[in-house]
């Protein structure tokens, strides 16, 4: 599969041979595959980096995402399969685009607070909310995974992390709540938020997920959030994620990860790794096996 990021084009499948940033029996490579784990994770962690007025401020003043929601969330759904799937020298030149991009963004919020993009404490925290959004919503949507591989998940994004110049990545769950806590005092509730959630549940910025799904995938990024978290930014029972709807989601979450699309970023990158297409999709038995098989 081709894509493309800032007229450069992404080519999962080649160079033959080139290890991803990620191994493939990461957790990393059995959860980005999961659409909707990474549109209801991406969005949850979007409302955590947006609770603080500073990166708040730097992604709605200085970004496309207002204008072009649907251009902004591809693009920045290409980099993070990128950075999990594709060949890592490609994977680090396009982080490099984007790190050279963020170097431009800085300002003051509206209370008169300076930031600029690459604070090495925002950048903790934007990597780590991704992390957290994206193992969340795979282990409440799609499948419970157990503590110890929760942290591992969080263990092993140090790696992508680094690279967009997260310096302080959570090696666990309470690791990431740690970090939370003491982030939290600045959390505010803003109308950017709402209009954040407005956008989502538009399905602009995802139209790729079916229409009467919108609404559940806002709530069900809210629900992520821990619950002191939400009621610091006053997402009331308007965002309650209600019975039907998580049965839905849980429904679409199983068959999004037993869906196979040969031509999928995860799948053109097991054959670049010499693996068959669909080695996400068979057991880790059989993952196992065909990893020992292909250092041979």
């Amino acid at each position: 599969m081709q894509d493309s990021y800032q007229g450069q084009t992404i080519n999962f499948a080649s160079p033959a041979g080139e290890t991803a940033l990620l191994a493939p029996d990461s957790l990393q490579w059995r959860i980005y595959k999961n659409q909707i784990a990474l549109g209801i994770g991406g969005i949850a962690a979007v409302l955590l980096e947006f609770a603080d007025p500073r990166i708040r401020s730097g992604v709605w003043d200085h970004s496309t995402y207002k204008a072009d929601p649907i251009g902004r969330s591809r693009r920045t759904g290409t980099v993070a399969l990128l950075a999990c799937y594709g060949p890592a020298s490609q994977a680090r030149a396009v982080i490099g685009m984007v790190n050279r991009m963020h170097g431009k963004v800085k300002g003051e919020t509206p209370a008169g607070e300076k930031y600029r993009a690459l604070d090495p404490a925002l950048l903790d925290w934007v990597a780590a909310t991704a992390s957290y959004g994206f193992l969340t919503a795979y282990h409440r949507f799609v499948a419970p995974l157990p503590l110890a591989e929760q942290n591992r998940f969080l263990r092993d994004s140090a790696a992508i992390g680094r690279e967009f110049g997260a310096r302080r990545t959570p090696q666990s769950v309470a690791d990431f709540m740690a970090m939370l806590e003491e982030l939290e005092p600045r959390f505010e509730p803003h109308p950017i938020i709402f209009e954040f959630l407005d956008i989502i549940e538009s399905g602009k910025a995802a139209p790729s997920i079916p229409r009467f799904l919108h609404r559940a995938v806002a709530r069900a990024a809210v629900s992520l959030l821990p619950e002191h978290v939400r009621e610091r930014l006053q997402l009331g029972r308007r965002y309650d994620l209600g019975r039907v709807d998580r049965l839905a989601l849980r429904l679409a979450g199983r068959l999004a990860d037993r869906h196979k699309d040969l031509s999928s970023p995860p799948c053109q990158a097991a054959v670049r790794l010499g693996l068959p297409a669909d080695f996400l999709y068979r057991s880790q038995a059989e993952q196992t096996r065909l990893l020992a098989a292909a250092a041979r």
